[in-house]
């Protein structure tokens, strides 16, 4: 239980932050979490506006059985497959997280309040496939504070395209590289033009591109090791605040250049960037480091609710940490690359793996459920 004390230190740091224009959003989600109340008192006491699922997240909480026994006897009554028992699974947690975040999206005009979902991870290089998933799991979560998640693959960036002309909010995620990040932006501009076109309320659309942060070091870090100069050392855990914080001078930018303003008139909402993978995955590292490092406005940051913890109990927020830094950042990255660590290299491997471990995680995910199903004597295939 959190004394009064507690509560003012837990609401004093966080509320800097949210101060500063970072929406906190948790990253997790599960039964148990929204069944118990949980997610309500993070709402209340913690300054979370947002959520944030993936296929790791839901493979963890529906693997574990726990509030979705119920749930499961029916999808085998009725003998639906495996794949639309995930997807009826993972909807309805959404859903019913819309719901305790819509007062967050009410007071916020829409830009809060968000829960995202994700195509089925096996669609990330499937256009067409991604396109039909996202009107599907739009169609069937039913809140408007849904954002439906889309890998930015090649085959990624035209379907948010498509998928924003029609409306629906998203979150593109698995951002790594500057250079792609230019072109999901590009990407979501295409789309509210076409929504535009349509003749669509451009201020109902709303979008985050996640850019992912820890991977970033903790890649560049190995290899910097592998050098073991000092030069080498001297540069671990800079490469991915670098990385990021150029992408947040990307999106200056481009939503205040000319094609932006057209559609700013007409009110349509800037994609934010989204700092996701903020959990450090170097224990030597502080455990805040990806929240007191990129603090900016306009910005989302997506956290494991042990980093939500960490922040809430010794986070340092002592204001914008990004804009202002663009010069040193460049300065790292460039550093990195002379010692031989190419960036297009590093980044394109961290797409790929970051595919490749959704892909897993819903494969288990699958087997999971197909076994749950079949010990209820239905064939989960």
């Amino acid at each position: 239980m959190t004394t009064m004390t507690e509560g003012t230190a837990t609401a004093g740091t966080l509320r800097r932050l949210s101060d500063e224009g970072v929406s906190i959003w948790l990253d997790d989600l599960s039964r148990s979490r929204i069944e118990s109340g949980n997610l309500a008192e993070l709402v209340r006491t913690k300054h979370v506006v947002g959520v944030t699922t993936n296929p790791s997240i839901f493979q963890a909480a529906i693997g574990s059985g726990e509030g979705y026994e119920e749930q499961l006897g029916d999808l085998a009554v009725r003998g639906v497959t495996v794949d639309e028992a995930v997807r009826m699974m993972t909807t309805t947690d959404v859903r019913a997280a819309a719901d305790i975040l819509r007062p967050v999206y009410d007071a916020t005009g829409g830009r809060d309040g968000r829960v995202s979902i994700e195509v089925d991870p096996r669609l990330a290089h499937d256009t067409a496939a991604t396109i039909a998933e996202a009107k599907q799991l739009f169609w069937l979560v039913d809140r408007p504070n849904v954002m439906i998640k889309i890998p930015a693959t090649p085959a990624g960036l035209p379907a948010i395209t498509e998928v924003v002309g029609l409306g629906i909010s998203v979150n593109v995620t698995l951002i790594f590289s500057l250079e792609r990040y230019g072109e999901v932006m590009d990407a979501y501009l295409a789309g509210l033009e076409k929504a535009q076109k349509a003749g669509l309320d451009l201020a109902q659309i709303h979008s985050v591109a996640s850019f992912f942060v820890s991977r970033v070091d903790a890649e560049i870090d190995k290899r910097l090791t592998l050098l073991g100069t000092d030069e080498a050392l001297a540069l671990k855990g800079k490469a991915a605040l670098a990385n990021a914080r150029l992408a947040y001078q990307a999106y200056e930018s481009v939503f205040s250049g000319e094609r932006w303003t057209a559609l700013g008139g007409a009110r349509a909402n800037k994609q934010r960037p989204l700092w996701a993978s903020t959990g450090v995955k170097d224990p030597a590292y502080k455990d805040t480091l990806y929240v007191d490092e990129l603090v900016a406005p306009g910005t989302v940051n997506t956290m494991p609710e042990a980093t939500l913890n960490a922040a809430a109990d010794h986070g340092d927020i002592t204001g914008d940490t990004v804009t202002g830094r663009y010069a040193q950042a460049r300065a790292d990255l460039g550093a990195v690359e002379r010692l031989g660590i190419s960036y297009d290299k590093v980044v394109q491997q961290l797409e790929d793996e970051g595919v490749a471990k959704f892909e897993a995680a819903w494969q288990d995910l699958l087997n999971t459920v197909t076994k749950s199903l079949n010990s209820k004597g239905v064939d989960g295939e």
